[in-house]
């Protein structure tokens, strides 16, 4: 009779391997700053943007667009994406943020998907369910060039994707110090005036209304970037990469950081994808399908027992738990 304990693995060798570093590194340095724009919305003015990966879809597909269809510069179409990326959150905050808290989250969350739905059913444009690809030659020559410089380092075969996170990782944390600058200053002292009680902010002169478009504009700026590095890691930009699932992962690393805590969202990404990504090396006598729902159910599992335990998250504090109505 077969061990029921030797039905379950766990294979430990993964987590030696710069590979599966260097895989976890980029996705949970993406998720940085994905969730950068989330804690500014959440965490700083209250308000909850469920639309975010529909904000790094619009930055994606437009740098693709731009390069494949264009033919512009791949350095020029990043900024351009950006513009395209908070216009396009402009047009989604004008109505949005004037609604209900539960009724934003509504907008945001529909803004998301008819840009999927779009992307999926405009296949001259985005190349429907096959997507667009052809986008990274530039990228190509700089990995190349920063790879260079690791070996002449002493790295005689570095990763494939070492320079993607090397760049990755010095772009979430420049924009985590500029977010952690910012909030110490007066704008970011009325965002979170706006947050506590947005009347008693009106009531000192502040307009609400715009600091809540700035927020959920800027939050539409940090999805775009985060949509650059995704493109480039899968080298492709396909619908099925921006279901609204991957908002709420941006939550779960939120709650797991801390609410208003801008570092607090990078350990806590990496925590996050850390966990994920390594259970998959559990080996069950069961089906990937389930593999992959059993993986979700552990994740969640920990969210619940931190939320229980410690709720305000690993960096956060109580006091920032309290929302304005």
């Amino acid at each position: 009779m077969t061990d029921p304990f030797t039905m379950v693995g766990v294979s430990l060798e993964a987590f030696t391997s710069i590979g599966f570093w260097t895989g976890v590194g980029i996705i949970a340095g993406t998720y940085t700053i994905f969730a950068l724009g989330l804690q500014l919305n959440v965490g700083y003015t209250g308000i909850f943007n469920f639309g975010q990966a529909g904000f790094m879809a619009v930055g994606a597909y437009s740098m693709a667009i731009l390069v494949t269809e264009t033919g512009i510069d791949f350095w020029l179409s990043l900024p351009l994406a950006i513009a395209i990326t908070m216009l396009f959150g402009l047009l989604v905050a004008l109505p949005a943020v004037r609604l209900r808290t539960d009724y934003l989250a509504i907008a945001t969350i529909a803004a998301a998907e008819a840009v999927r739905l779009f992307a999926l059913n405009a296949t001259d444009l985005t190349g429907g369910a096959q997507g667009l690809f052809g986008f990274d030659d530039s990228w190509d020559e700089v990995s190349d060039t920063i790879e260079g410089w690791l070996e002449s380092l002493g790295w005689s075969n570095p990763e494939n994707l070492f320079p993607l996170f090397l760049v990755v990782w010095v772009v979430a944390l420049i924009l985590t110090a500029i977010m952690w600058r910012i909030q110490k200053t007066p704008w970011g002292r009325v965002m979170r005036a706006v947050r506590e009680d947005e009347d008693a902010a009106r009531a000192l002169g502040k307009n609400a209304f715009a600091y809540k478009l700035q927020s959920l504009v800027i939050a539409a700026a940090f999805g775009a970037i985060a949509g650059f590095f995704l493109a480039l890691n899968l080298r492709f930009v396909i619908p099925d990469e921006f279901l609204p699932i991957f908002t709420f992962l941006g939550y779960a690393v939120l709650v797991l950081g801390g609410l208003a805590n801008y570092w607090g969202v990078a350990v806590g990404s990496i925590v996050f994808w850390t966990i994920l990504e390594g259970l998959r090396f559990i080996d069950l006598p069961v089906s990937e399908v389930k593999i992959s729902a059993i993986r979700f159910m552990l994740v969640g599992l920990a969210l619940i027992l931190l939320m229980a335990f410690r709720p305000q998250g690993m960096f956060g504090k109580k006091e920032e738990m309290v929302l304005g109505d």
